[in-house]
């Protein structure tokens, strides 16, 4: 008797905790993820699309994986401002310069909306300090994002 009575509390006490807890947890829970999210961007620009693109660049960047980057590139590609080149032959003046930890380096860094452009550093973006290091930027092409320009000076 004592033992079924028991078990009939604690089933009962069971049921309401987890009713309780499933109702009034859920809602702040839900709530404050979207007001984090709304706060705390890992870029400035919001779009889902966008986020993906750029881990993807950064993976391919980071494995060399030229035929990703190139897929992911402009037909323009912009890569050196003096001489100006852009085009073909990106992969090899990269190589060829040691460039590949500067882009890697840059891509690592926060983007934000300059122009047309999603850029990396964000001091890029800022007309007051006059940036001239190496920078990147990607923009919309046709509903797809592309790999516009990554140059120095």
């Amino acid at each position: 008797m004592r033992l079924r009575l028991f078990a009939i509390v604690l089933l009962a006490m069971i049921v309401s905790l987890a009713s309780c807890t499933s109702s009034s947890k859920k809602q702040p829970g839900v709530q404050a993820q979207k007001k984090a999210a709304k706060t705390t961007p890992s870029q400035e620009n919001t779009d889902v699309d966008f986020d993906a693109f750029i881990q993807r660049l950064r993976k391919a960047v980071a494995a060399h994986d030229l035929n990703t980057i190139a897929a992911m590139m402009t037909s323009d590609f912009g890569y050196s401002l003096n001489p100006e080149r852009s085009g073909d032959g990106v992969f090899k003046f990269w190589d060829e310069n040691n460039i590949w930890p500067e882009v890697e380096g840059i891509l690592a860094e926060k983007f934000v909306k300059k122009q047309d452009y999603m850029v990396s550093p964000p001091q890029f973006a800022d007309p007051s300090l006059n940036y001239d290091g190496y920078r990147a930027g990607i923009r919309r092409i046709n509903g797809s994002w592309k790999f516009a320009y990554f140059v120095n000076g």
